[in-house]
């Protein structure tokens, strides 16, 4: 009998056992809602990437989001523009470059376009920084004109003379480079070193959207660590492009919005303590001055601005700033996100179009005022492949309708077919602006874009964060630079050491789950 008691039991442990095996599988490599396999080429070969951790791109540094009053550091109006009143607005977590682009990253830039496409001047032209900015008619500046841009003693300063234009190209050829040197790095594109010594180069760069649509593919280019490709039908040992659901590649680079500059120039997160923010800021650091109130660093500045007519530096022996002119792009000490110069130093792009009264029109969910919808251009709709221009990129033409159209209009459609009622510009939406008054009784248009954070050349007023003016899009000065920004994706909670959590929420198998890659 006890013998019988014990078989019983171990069967018993054992049926547990197994089904909690069972219960660890399926929440991992099955579907919960199917019990389909992932991964197994036997049956359909979806693939199902679980080895995932999000992380921000080279340079970048992670905001997390929250509810701020956008407007709500400023505390006076000396242009009475009344253009950025209070208003309480959430900004989704997102990530922001911990410096601003400096003149080596733009020359990395420029070399790149030498190096592959030597004989398109006009592209290198076009991505040259105005260095006449410098030039004053009564001032001599004319040494930075020449040796700004290019001289190693000015390789870590901000780049200036870049336009609106400008820098969003920068960001679009930031993402390929990422993007690409990810795919050589793990194997999934050709290593570096390979590519140099090949007689057979691509006759395109590498670009990110040509890429995840198969158009980027073949000998010289393929790498041997390629993703295993699990298609019904394939050879063993058959291999694949990597594709946006494997979770390798980099969201776009973008310039930040209005509203995630102010909030991360702000940096409210070291102000906060269990939900509530104890105090508030006038400038990226805490206090209402302008000087370091640290018994070590008493008296020195914060930030690199004007402090009056005449005063760009201080006086000799004890530089109160340190600059002349513009300074390296880590000076000073970075705010609460870790973002260095979100005062002074230069101005700053964003991405935003200029209305004086945003603040009563945009949405309290990252409020934004810029959107063109565009569409990727098809060379062959039958067969997806997206049409390119000179340079591999994907040519992109206006939106035609406002949502995904049904199988039958999209037959229906044709090349320059467009929803009568879909505006596909909303640069203007709810404050149209006339386009003939413009330059006669109001210099506002629809390519008017914003800069903020104050410049070396601009008063303390300028270094509040809520401040906003505006240029034309393909205006630049030797005030204004930029930085780039970047869409973080999945949770947006960051800082969770100090928050206490509920239990996970799991089912009981998903603790112990095996975890599933795709390389």
């Amino acid at each position: 009998m006890k013998t019988t008691n014990t078989y019983l039991t171990s069967i018993l442990l054992l049926i547990f056992f197994g089904s909690l095996f069972v219960s660890c599988k399926n929440k991992s490599g099955f579907s919960p809602k199917t019990g389909v396999a992932y991964n197994d080429p036997y049956n359909g070969g979806l693939q199902i990437n679980r080895k995932v951790k999000e992380g921000p791109g080279p340079g970048l540094v992670v905001i997390e989001g929250g509810t701020f009053v956008m407007g709500g550091s400023l505390n006076e109006d000396i242009t009475y523009a009344h253009d950025n009143l209070r208003r309480r607005v959430t900004v989704a977590s997102f990530y922001m470059d911990e410096t601003e682009v400096s003149n080596a990253d733009w020359l990395e830039y420029l070399h790149w376009l030498n190096q592959n496409f030597p004989d398109d001047k006009e592209l290198y032209y076009n991505a040259l920084p105005d260095t006449l900015v410098w030039r004053h008619p009564l001032s001599y500046n004319e040494p930075y004109v020449d040796l700004y841009l290019r001289h190693p003693a000015y390789q870590d300063y901000p780049v200036v003379g870049v336009t609106w234009e400008q820098a969003n190209d920068y960001c679009v050829w930031r993402t390929d480079r990422v993007n690409e040197h990810i795919l050589r790095q793990r194997g999934a594109l050709v290593d570096y070193r390979t590519l140099a010594e090949s007689q057979a180069r691509p006759a395109e760069p590498f670009n990110t959207d040509i890429y995840l649509n198969g158009q980027y593919r073949g000998e010289g280019i393929d790498g041997e660590r390629m993703p295993k490709d699990n298609t019904p039908g394939t050879e063993d040992g058959a291999r694949r492009p990597v594709r946006m659901e494997d979770g390798v590649l980099k969201q776009p680079y973008r310039l930040p919005t209005e509203a995630e500059w102010e909030y991360a120039a702000l940096g409210l997160v070291g102000n906060t303590e269990y939900g509530n923010i104890e105090s508030s800021k006038i400038y990226p650091w805490d206090g209402l001055g302008v000087r370091s109130a640290k018994r070590r660093t008493q008296g020195l500045m914060l930030a690199n601005f004007k402090p009056t007519s005449g005063d760009n530096m201080g006086v000799a022996g004890y530089l109160n700033d340190g600059g002349d002119i513009t300074v390296s792009v880590t000076s000073y000490l970075p705010n609460d996100y870790g973002l260095y110069n979100m005062a002074g130093n230069v101005n700053e792009w964003v991405r935003d179009v200029y209305r004086q009264l945003s603040f009563e029109d945009f949405e309290d969910f990252n409020p934004f005022r810029g959107n063109v919808y565009m569409d990727k251009q098809y060379e062959d709709p039958e067969k997806g492949i997206i049409a390119k221009d000179k340079y591999g990129r994907p040519i992109r033409v206006p939106a035609k309708a406002p949502r995904k159209q049904t199988w039958e209009e999209l037959q229906a459609a044709t090349p320059d077919s467009v929803q009568v009622d879909f505006d596909y510009d909303v640069r203007g939406y709810a404050d149209e602006t006339n386009q003939e008054l413009y330059g006669v009784t109001t210099l506002v248009n629809d390519k008017s874009r914003i800069y903020k954070g104050g410049s070396w050349n601009d008063r303390a007023y300028w270094l509040n964060p809520a401040t906003r003016r505006f240029m034309q899009q393909d205006e630049s000065n030797a005030m204004t630079g930029f930085r780039c920004a970047m869409t973080l994706v999945g949770s947006p909670e960051v800082n969770t050491k100090l928050k206490p959590t509920f239990p996970a929420n799991r089912t009981k198998g998903q603790g112990n789950k095996k975890v599933l890659g795709i390389f």
